[in-house]
Formats: structure tokens, C-alpha cells, sequence
């Protein structure tokens, strides 16, 4: 034990301490804490960001991380060595892509080959690319949005100058007497509203006697005779027709008197010397009217 320094023990103590972070430091950058042997190399002719311990995903599942990332200055492209689970088989054909979200944050996600048969083996080159993605969809929004600047800026220049027009505050101050004006009519609205709720007990009860009233008389028109009444109006129209027809006709008397013309004549020249004789009877009554006190007639 006399081996077993302080100083010795601190010294192991320091060692293991900076084992581990260096092992919690992979860890976090999601390497493995432990080295495997299924790495394939992926080159790439624009890494786009891409470093080490970015994520590796195959249909959405991830199944490896980006050990490191070097630059062939040679051939002028970046290699990746990925570090893949050892239960996925690549096949031949399998190609890899960077893609980058909003934040920046890069992944790569292969695309595997449709044929199983023929499989990579670890430490075999997969071709690599960039994929557009957000990024990609946002670079290309970029030209269309340096047009619409200059309309935006024209847009929000007029609506300056509109907002600065006294007739916009006019308006506002007359929105908010209109919005006023609309207030005081739902007070009134609400009152009407109100007070006709309490005299609708009546004016239901008015209704109903209205109602019963007009039943009533329903009832007493049901209850007449109707057609003897038709029957006795088509008589009295018989009778009213027949007598027209009397008055209308030369036969009888009243039609002689209707439609003689001499009788007529005769009549009218009667009345005329009835006329005459009660005028001379007006102005000579002595002439026809005598009296006498001794019962003789004057001469």
C-alpha cells in the first residue's frame, strides 16, 4: 500500500475522470462509446454544414451517426465515415443525402436500394448529395420575395400616406358615434323587447277569446240552413225574373200600360186638363162651388 500515495491516488483518480469525460463527451455527441467496425465512407461534393456525430436515418429511423468529416483536397470533395448499425445491410445502389432543417441543425438520411440480393460491405464508398429540404425551399422563395420588396414597400407607403389622411380620423371618430348611436338602440331594442314580453300574457289572452269568438261563429254559420236559404233566393229570383219578363211583355195590363203609347198620350193630356181645371178652380172657385141660405141658386 505504500504504493498508494496520496498524490498516486489523485493522479488515478484525474485519469479516470478524464476517461470518462472523454467517453460522456462521444456520448453526447451520440457516438458510440465504443468503436464498430460496420463504417462506410460517404462522399459528398458540398457537405452543407455537416460535422460529426450528426444523426444517420433510413426511412425515418435512425440507425447510425457521422463519426467524422475530412476534405480530399485532391479530389476536391468531403468524406464522411458513418458509423451504421450492424443489423442494417445496405444494398448496392444506396445513396445518402444532407438534409437541413429551419434551425440549421444537419442529418443524413439514406436512401436504400430496392434490390437486397447484392449488399455493401463495411468501409465501401456511398455517394452523397445535398437535398433541399426547408433550406432549399426557402433559397428558392428567396428570388420571388426580392420582387415583391419594392411592392410591399410601395404598399406600406400608401397605407402611410392613407393612414396620414384627416378623413381616416374623421372616420374613425364617426365609427365610434355610429358604434354610440348603436349602443343606445340596443338599450331601447331591449327595453321594447321587454315590455313586450310582459304584455304578451294579455295580448295571448286577447288572441285566444278572438279565437273562441271566431269558433263561435263558425259554429252558428255551420248551424244554418243553408240550402233551404240557396233555395228560397233562387225562388224569390224566379219570381223577380218572371215579373220582369210580365213588364217586359204587351200582354196584361201592366204591360198595356208600360208599352201603349196612346194610353200614354191620353194620360199626360188628362193631367194636363186636370192641371188647367184645378188652376180656373183656384182663381173661380164660385164657379163650381155654390152656396145658399135660403136653398136657391144664384144665377
Amino acid at each position: 500500500m505504500k504504493y498508494f500515495t496520496k498524490e498516486v491516488r489523485i493522479a488515478l483518480v484525474a485519469i479516470v475522470g478524464l476517461v470518462l469525460l472523454y467517453f460522456g463527451m462521444n456520448f453526447l455527441k451520440g457516438q458510440s462509446l465504443f468503436a464498430s467496425d460496420n463504417i462506410y465512407i460517404v462522399e459528398f461534393d458540398n457537405a452543407e454544414g455537416l460535422s460529426g456525430a450528426a444523426p444517420i436515418y433510413a426511412d425515418g429511423y435512425r440507425i447510425g451517426t457521422v463519426l467524422d468529416t475530412k476534405y480530399d483536397y485532391q479530389r476536391h470533395i468531403i468524406v464522411a465515415r458513418a458509423d451504421v448499425d450492424e443489423a442494417l445491410h445496405l444494398p448496392v445502389g444506396t445513396t445518402a443525402e444532407i438534409n437541413t432543417d429551419l434551425m440549421g441543425n444537419s442529418r443524413v438520411n439514406l436512401i436504400l436500394a430496392g434490390s437486397p440480393d447484392n449488399l455493401l460491405k463495411p468501409g465501401d464508398v456511398i455517394k452523397g448529395a445535398v437535398s433541399e429540404g426547408a433550406m432549399g425551399q426557402v433559397k428558392a422563395m428567396l428570388p420571388a420575395l426580392e420582387q415583391m420588396l419594392p411592392k410591399l414597400d410601395s404598399i406600406l407607403a400608401s397605407i402611410n400616406l392613407l393612414l396620414a389622411d384627416p378623413a381616416i380620423a374623421q372616420t374613425m371618430h364617426n365609427t365610434q358615434t355610429i358604434t354610440s348611436n348603436l349602443a343606445v338602440s340596443t338599450r331601447e331594442l331591449n327595453k321594447m323587447l321587454a315590455d313586450l314580453n310582459q304584455r304578451i300574457p294579455g295580448i295571448t289572452e286577447k288572441t285566444d277569446q278572438t279565437l273562441a269568438n271566431t269558433e263561435k261563429l263558425t259554429g252558428n254559420l255551420a248551424a244554418l240552413d243553408l240550402a233551404g236559404t240557396m233555395a228560397k233566393v233562387d225562388r224569390t229570383l224566379a219570381n223577380v225574373e218572371s215579373l220582369t219578363k210580365t213588364l217586359n211583355s204587351r200582354e196584361g195590363t201592366v204591360g198595356l200600360l208600360l208599352h201603349d203609347q196612346g194610353l200614354y198620350n191620353n194620360m199626360t193630356a188628362t193631367m194636363a186638363a186636370a192641371d188647367s181645371l184645378l188652376i180656373d178652380l183656384k182663381a173661380h172657385p164660385k164657379r163650381y162651388v155654390h152656396f145658399s141660405l135660403f136653398g136657391r141658386k144664384d144665377k
